[in-house]
């Protein structure tokens, strides 16, 4: 009497089968993929689940993914193990999520708590610093100026006649020098940069005109001018020297150059808003601050202005359009004043040699300028932090790597049987999610199932393709020695 299923005499897996391949429908059996000679199916490592092959990198129902060597081929393709550089870039590019370890993993280690903790420190930081960075670009978008001193020298020299070798006389002349220097002040000499060049004299103004008497040097003679051009070479001070043993009245006329240009206001304008010389976004704010004090604007139609008494003197009108009032502030700037110092020239008596200083405010660039473009700019320690946020991304990955292989081994210490049992399920839907084969579930389980006559047909052909791929490998191989010899 035979126990279980029914035996066949050509169950064994022979390597060639002994019937004719066109006998068989092409269709495939019921739960058994489709599977042509000539192609190639993987050939699981003994004491491995059969379907194993099919499963590299595909996500497990239920089931966390095997370590590496467990329950996989280990004939990969090599396509698998070759990344393009392109690739390689694109997995750098790392969220801050991917630095974040899981809370399984927090609750095994605690002691990576004090990583959580140096990693919300890090956002912290980092959000401060692109604050920062904000802010400090939104400064530099406006002019950064300081008050500073100029002081300036005027200082002239008497050169009495003299006895020449040949019994002339020389000409009595006199020499007349403008210079000046910046003045330190305590607070930026404490932030001074010594190997900063420092400005010329000449860099702060516009023009410079020395008018002489024109009694004694007349008409044509009596004005010494200079002025500013693209090509202008600086200098620390001019000098005028000119024949003469009289006294001389001369008037010294510097028009700054200011950076961003400035205006003198309308004296009505001025004496209304307060300011005498000024850059036109000031003034126009001004004019604003004015007008929103004074409650000017139309409270039915915001973009008119219905002008007091001082604003219609100045600008002639009852009322106007906030579109209009660069167009009628224009004829209200003019070019500010110069800076007019009067110098006598002596030629006689202890003042034939005297210096007379005068200080005048100007405008400079801020000295913290510079290094607030540094900071912004600056972009030394990036690729150090780059590589660091690469290392930690590293580590992350290999801790989560340890924490999948740690349970998946957990797992299976816990309850071999049915840690199997569960592996070759998820491996099997994996296989038909792949082959898009539906099969019955109900008949597979049972062994029944598979002592039917058509595997032996199913094992036959597998085993036949197998040979087939062999050979074709083998042939391939003698086909290349043969060529390179």
């Amino acid at each position: 009497m035979q126990s279980g299923p029914p035996r066949y005499p050509n169950q064994g897996p022979p390597l060639r089968p002994a019937y004719s391949q066109g006998g068989y429908a092409s269709s495939p059996r019921p739960g058994f993929p489709s599977q042509m000679p000539g192609t190639r199916m993987q050939m699981s490592s003994p004491g491995m689940s059969p379907h194993s092959s099919f499963t590299a990198g595909m996500p497990r129902a239920g089931m966390p993914p095997p370590p590496p060597g467990v329950g996989l081929d280990r004939k990969r393709p090599p396509s698998q193990e070759i990344r393009t550089p392109q690739q390689i870039k694109t997995k750098r590019k790392k969220k801050i999520a991917d630095k974040i370890l899981p809370q399984r993993v927090r609750d095994l280690v605690p002691e990576s708590q004090a990583y959580m903790d140096l990693l919300a420190f890090e956002r912290k930081l980092d959000a401060t610093i692109m604050r920062k960075r904000l802010d400090i670009q939104e400064v530099l978008k406006r002019p950064m100026k300081q008050k500073r001193k100029l002081r300036i020298f005027i200082s002239n020299t008497f050169f009495p006649p003299k006895e020449a070798e040949d019994g002339e006389e020389t000409v009595p002349s006199w020499e007349l020098r403008v210079e000046g220097r910046l003045l330190e002040d305590a607070a930026s000499a404490r932030f001074c940069d010594s190997s900063k060049i420092k400005r010329k004299f000449s860099s702060f103004f516009k023009s410079l005109v020395i008018e002489l008497d024109k009694e004694l040097y007349g008409l044509d003679n009596h004005l010494v001018e200079w002025h500013r051009t693209p090509s202008t070479q600086e200098t620390d001070g001019f000098q005028v020297k000119r024949p003469g043993d009289q006294n001389v009245k001369c008037k010294v006329l510097l028009m700054l150059d200011y950076q961003p240009m400035q205006f003198k206001l309308d004296h009505r304008l001025a004496r209304l808003l307060g300011i005498h010389t000024q850059t036109r976004p000031f003034i126009v704010n001004a004019l604003w601050q004015y007008i929103k004090t004074h409650k000017l604007q139309d409270s039915s139609e915001r973009e008119y202005i219905n002008c007091d008494k001082y604003f219609e003197q100045i600008f002639e009108c009852k009322r106007m359009k906030f579109s209009d009032i660069p167009s009628k502030l224009q004829p209200l700037l003019m070019p500010p004043d110069p800076i007019i110092i009067h110098h006598v020239v002596t030629v006689e008596g202890p003042d034939a040699k005297k210096t007379a200083c005068y200080d005048i405010d100007v405008d400079i660039d801020d000295s913290l300028k510079h290094q607030m473009n540094s900071f912004v700019m600056s972009t030394q320690n990036q690729a150090e932090i780059t590589a660091l946020d690469s290392k930690i991304h590293e580590t992350v990955e290999n801790i989560n790597l340890l924490k999948t292989q740690r349970e998946f081994f957990l797992g299976f210490a816990k309850d071999p049987q049915e840690f199997i049992s569960n592996f070759l399920i998820s491996q099997t839907r994996d296989l038909k999610t792949m082959t898009d084969v539906v099969g019955n579930p109900e008949e597979e389980r049972r062994a029944e199932y598979f002592y039917e006559p058509w595997t032996v047909e199913g094992v036959n052909r597998y085993f036949y393709s197998l040979v087939q791929q062999r050979r074709l490998e083998l042939e391939q191989a003698l086909m290349m020695r043969n060529g390179g010899m």
